[in-house]
């Protein structure tokens, strides 16, 4: 199994002052000797401060790029300091910790490795627009994935080497892209996916990025996300990593 020293937790942050120090604290307690990065992704509270103080290493981003913007900079701070993994992890305390071994050890099996809502552990449930657009979309990327696939839209990912080397300069940072699209990204790349069954928890803090009105149209922008994803260039690995990858 891949080791915690080996492994970088990411956790972008966008205004999460109420979670984020305790979020950072359980993240070390529970996983001795894992590395932990936090991107205040154009925060206008304390998070960098608060999250620094807890132990984490933090980056400031000056303006709001979203999730995939900010997982972006940390593959790219994982490829510059050593780090072999990397497993995006919420701020807002909804990840459990204690569900990261599992997702590395899976990694030996697969270079990304997503950690599953609705996967029979858990009583996490959504309705409406938003439970049959994630079902179209697990449906949809399990055939371009070539695996059975329950939860396309979970934050809570492990990403091996060579998941890592790609998404350094391809992570998606478009609506949806970190999660849609980097499945569709690693695929067409050469990565394999895989999940395992978590359990979330209730946000610890902050404001949900979701309301009524978002959840209404989130099955029209899903889809829109997946189009976009197929009708890019596929990407290719340079000539050098053409053997890793493949």
């Amino acid at each position: 199994m891949s080791s915690l020293e080996e492994t970088l937790i990411v956790m972008p942050a966008f205004n999460e002052e109420e979670a984020v120090g305790d979020v950072v604290r359980e993240v070390l307690e529970t996983l001795p000797g894992v590395h932990c990065l936090v991107i205040s992704d154009g925060s206008t509270d304390a998070t960098a401060s608060i999250a620094e103080r807890a132990g984490a290493t933090v980056l400031v981003l000056p303006f709001n790029l979203g999730v995939g913007g900010a997982m972006r900079l940390g593959f790219k701070y994982a490829i510059a300091n050593g780090y072999d993994n990397v497993v995006q992890l919420d701020s807002d305390g909804q990840h459990n910790p204690r569900s990261v071994p599992e997702l590395l050890e899976k990694l030996d099996k697969a270079d990304i490795v997503i950690g599953a809502r609705f996967a029979g552990e858990g009583d996490y449930e959504v309705g409406g627009p938003r439970k049959w657009a994630m079902k179209v979309l697990a449906v949809a990327l399990s055939r371009i994935a070539r695996t059975r696939l329950t939860d396309v839209t979970s934050g809570f990912k492990a990403a091996g080497p060579r998941a890592v080397r790609l998404f350094a300069d391809n992570y998606p940072a478009e609506y949806l892209g970190d999660t849609i699209e980097s499945l569709v990204v690693a695929s067409r790349g050469g990565c394999t996916v895989a999940q395992v069954p978590v359990s979330m928890r209730p946000r610890a803090g902050g404001v949900p990025s979701q309301n009524p009105f978002t959840s209404a149209i989130y099955l029209g922008r899903a889809g829109m996300a997946l189009l976009i994803a197929l009708l890019r260039t596929p990407i290719t690995a340079p000539a050098h990593e053409q053997g890793v990858l493949s």
